[in-house]
């Protein structure tokens, strides 16, 4: 049976593209509820219709055959899942391909290809799955190479090594998100980190991005999970030990834990695991002021409690997602558990609720599911892929994410979500929907996510995308936020990244890149200006 493709220019399946009527379907019912006006359609582009420049560089025979230059190969490996990538993708522009992409099958291979791209001058892109929305694979690397090599880690995809003793695996970095939990499942384990990405994402990416997953208290990001990791760099293999925890200086694991490809490339972790979870009990929650629910999600995550679920989704997003009519604020709230049942948890964090004006179905609440809270996932789980429809009809969407301490957040999110309507209605000529919910929740404060629908003009999606991701950026930075809370920085962050990281740790960085990567080979402009290619030119 053929290998299921994944879309060369956008999320999921080929098999799951949407049709015309699909499309017009999703792209009604949002601008019903946004008081936007789609476009005509317009379809996705196929890959005839795509023309890429004349690959630069050819790999030596060692390696040919691991190394791939045909259209589809270097089309789906160009660009993220952002909406200037859609964009861009749709206008049939693939301008910035790869030269090569090379699928390794082990870790000598990878050695192999960056001694080959040292040598021959070219800028190397590590890929997971490609499902960046900050501009983290492209390679947009300057004029200072002789070509680009994006390396696909996705062959090196095992579980090898289960201790279930410390309950932890030995895993390669390219094992997609279900393959990883398909191997641990026969152990009664799991690695219990879901981002939305998860279909379509690797542990190593994971990893190298600082996801954020389906926990949203105490293990929120990928971070929390691993105990150790290796890694290839340009100058050598660095392998940390594997270690409940050392108070033996600055972690190496945290060096590499966010570096985005630009250090070098995760090959190997050890990863601490879990039992599968058997008890669960999830709550929907219905606030009229999102005010008081902002303040009942506090008292719950500063309670010690530690929900899995712990989220916030203002009016108009949960009625956007069918979970709603729009009169009430939905608060999601759910616990569970391999070794105990979970009601006692729920019924005080109920309690926390209701002190602050939450109203539920008492009965409902302990329940192991809940409708409306089914609803908001399946509404979750459908995003990525009603993006598609809505980008068919020409309607921007977008998002952002950033964390704020609760002494600020509310005058934070009134902020910036008028400073993000402003710069629409500056931008387009129109005026947008902007949203708010909170992905996670920390004792100290929340991470605030905004999602926003505009209509741009046709021929200009990219310069008004530009304008309102830039007003927006400066106003959360101006207000005290994090550019990103689990995004990533790529290229399109770094601006505000570099506002936002001290000064002297930037050089810090910039002399571990340099002992790690000398002549700046690894995503060249991610984290850290492309001095090489600054240089050339």
């Amino acid at each position: 049976m053929a290998e299921a493709r994944r879309k060369f220019w956008g999320w999921g399946l080929e098999s799951e593209t949407l049709d015309e009527a699909g499309a017009a379907r999703i792209a009604r019912r949002v601008a019903s509820l946004t008081g936007l006006d789609p476009g005509p359609y317009r379809a996705p582009p196929a890959i005839d219709e795509v023309s890429l420049p004349t690959p630069r560089v050819s790999p030596p025979a060692a390696l040919a055959a691991l190394c791939r230059s045909d259209d589809y190969s270097r089309a789906s490996h160009t660009y993220g899942k952002s909406y200037p990538d859609y964009v861009r993708a749709w206008a049939r522009d693939f301008a910035a391909a790869p030269d090569m992409v090379a699928w390794p099958e082990d870790e000598a291979d990878v050695v192999a290809l960056l001694d080959w791209a040292g040598a021959a001058g070219l800028a190397v892109i590590p890929y997971g799955a490609g499902s960046t929305v900050v501009g983290g694979v492209e390679a947009e690397v300057g004029a200072g190479y002789a070509g680009t090599l994006t390396i696909d880690l996705t062959r090196l995809d095992r579980v090898l090594e289960i201790d279930r003793s410390s309950r932890a695996a030995r895993i390669q970095g390219g094992v997609l998100g279900p393959a990883l939990e398909a191997q641990l499942r026969p152990a009664g384990l799991t690695l219990r980190h879901f981002p939305q990405s998860f279909a379509f994402s690797t542990l190593g990416g994971w990893i190298a991005t600082r996801s954020g997953g389906h926990y949203a208290t105490l293990y929120t990001h990928i971070d929390e999970f691993v105990e150790s990791l290796r890694t290839v760099t340009p100058a050598g293999v660095l392998e940390s030990r594997r270690l409940p925890g050392s108070g033996a200086g600055p972690s190496p694991d945290r060096l590499m834990i966010g570096s985005e490809g630009s250090l070098g490339i995760i090959t190997e972790a050890w990863m601490r695991l879990q039992d599968r979870p058997t008890h669960r009990a999830s709550a929907a929650l219905r606030f009229a002021d999102f005010g008081g629910a902002a303040a009942a999600l506090r008292a719950v995550g500063q309670a010690g409690l530690y929900p899995t679920n712990l989220r916030l989704v203002d009016s108009e997003e949960a009625r956007l997602a069918g979970a709603g009519d729009g009169s009430f604020h939905l608060a999601v709230l759910a616990f569970e558990s391999a070794d105990h049942p979970v009601d006692a948890w729920m019924a005080h964090a109920l309690e926390c609720m209701a002190d602050h004006g939450a109203g539920f179905d008492s009965d409902a609440a302990l329940r192991a599911r809940d409708p409306l809270a089914d609803a908001w996932r399946e509404a979750f789980i459908r995003a990525p892929y009603d993006r598609e429809g809505l980008i068919a009809h020409g309607l921007l969407h977008d998002t952002f994410e950033t964390a704020i301490t609760w002494d600020r957040f509310e005058e934070f999110h009134a902020g910036v979500k008028a400073a993000t309507e402003a710069a629409i209605v500056e931008a387009t000529g129109r005026p947008g929907h902007v949203t708010c919910r909170f992905t996670h929740v920390y004792p100290d404060g929340p991470a605030p996510y905004f999602t926003y629908h505009a209509k741009p003009t046709p021929g200009a999606e990219i310069e008004q995308w530009r304008a309102i991701k830039s007003a927006a950026s400066d106003a959360l930075i101006r207000a005290g936020g994090t550019i990103t809370h689990h995004h990533a920085v790529g290229r399109d962050h770094m601006p505000w990244y570099e506002a936002q990281r001290p000064a002297l740790f930037g050089e810090a960085l910039a002399a571990a890149k340099r002992a790690l990567d000398p002549d700046e080979i690894l995503n060249p402009g991610v984290l850290l200006p492309p001095r090489r290619a600054a240089a050339a030119g």
